[in-house]
């Protein structure tokens, strides 16, 4: 079912993205902001997840505070083979997003594997049949991350430049104790659409709302929650042009070019990673837009602010898999 988004619609999809109120009744606190009934708001969030917009609601948590090791993974796999590779790749726990995109190395992948596990061993796994080449690319520095569509901006009217403040990332070292894992465990659960959310969740751990809110509210001080919120279906929220952009940047210049680029509010992630000897890429910024034809643009943008001319656009042509990082479900990484 595809409903027709109107402005409240799409106001409430950017509330949710990124400003999700923890507190006893966050719908009610959305409703306040935007002059409307809870029930309203409750029906229309039902709404937006049954017409597959929004995919979930729950929290986002920093892979590397838990200690889990990740990295993007390059596959260049035979077309005829591709879709039966992309399932196998699927069934892993620790694949979170899993995309076709328009190269020779045209299966993209992000794996992240618990403290004592490899990433090494586990992406060998997926050396199938058809599979020609492949490349490992952990991340190196990370400037920004951090997926926020803006339902309400006007792409065509909207400048770009770069605007946005690049927040330091914090750093924790973080031990996850057993009561730890049993949060968190709940917390990476869709909640329920219904009047007060967390007193499903914290009444399932046997703790009070408030008790299960402190949690939270500790774990996202500390850097160990990212947020708490909505994750989208990009082509159903009308973001059909999923970009990777690829730039290849001198040495003595990756820090500067990377926290510039950071700081365009198109941009979603920006990240060093490292080249081989047939790929030379070493920063990588997440660009998604209403066409090809604006994300094309915003690249051009970029390049001549920032000096450099020598980059790549890969757009996802299918989406296989695309879901949050599951942690501490240790016994799921026994995948055959």
């Amino acid at each position: 079912m595809q409903i027709e988004l109107d402005t409240l619609d799409r106001a409430i999809l950017n509330i949710l993205q990124w400003e999700f109120p923890l507190t006893h009744r966050p719908f009610l606190a959305i409703a306040e902001r935007l002059n409307v009934s809870e029930d309203d708001i409750i029906s229309r969030v039902k709404a937006l997840k049954e017409s597959n917009i929004i995919r979930e609601i729950d929290a986002i948590f920093d892979t590397r505070a838990l200690k889990y090791k990740s990295a993007l993974v390059a596959m260049s796999v035979e077309p005829s083979r591709i879709e039966d590779v992309a399932y196998e790749i699927n069934r892993h726990p620790g694949v979170s997003h899993n995309y076709e995109r328009d190269h020779y190395y045209n299966l993209w992948f992000t794996i992240a594997v618990p403290p004592y596990g490899n990433v090494k061993h586990e992406v060998k796994r997926f050396l199938l049949h058809g599979v020609r080449e492949y490349m490992i690319l952990p991340t190196v520095k990370l400037y920004k991350i951090g997926v926020r569509l803006d339902m309400l901006a006007d792409e065509e009217q909207q400048e770009v430049r770069p605007t946005e403040e690049v927040k330091s990332i914090q750093r924790v070292d973080f031990e996850a104790s057993e009561e730890d894992k049993r949060f968190i465990r709940e917390m990476q659960k869709d909640i329920d659409l219904v009047r007060e959310p967390f007193s499903v969740s914290a009444s399932r751990l046997g703790v009070s709302v408030d008790a299960y809110l402190e949690k939270m509210r500790y774990y996202q001080s500390i850097g160990v929650m990212r947020r708490f919120a909505a994750i989208l279906r990009h082509r159903n929220a009308g973001f059909i042009a999923n970009g990777m952009i690829v730039w290849i940047v001198p040495e003595e210049r990756i820090d500067d070019v990377g926290f510039r680029l950071a700081s365009y509010p198109q941009v979603s992630h920006c990240y060093r990673r490292p080249v081989y000897p047939s790929w030379p890429y070493n920063l990588y910024t997440m660009v998604h837009a209403r066409s090809r034809d604006v994300c094309e643009s915003i690249a051009s943008e970029m390049s001549a602010h920032v000096g450099i001319k020598d980059y790549t656009i890969l757009f996802s042509t299918r989406e296989f898999k695309k879901e949050r990082v599951r942690y501490y479900l240790e016994d799921e990484y026994q995948v055959t």
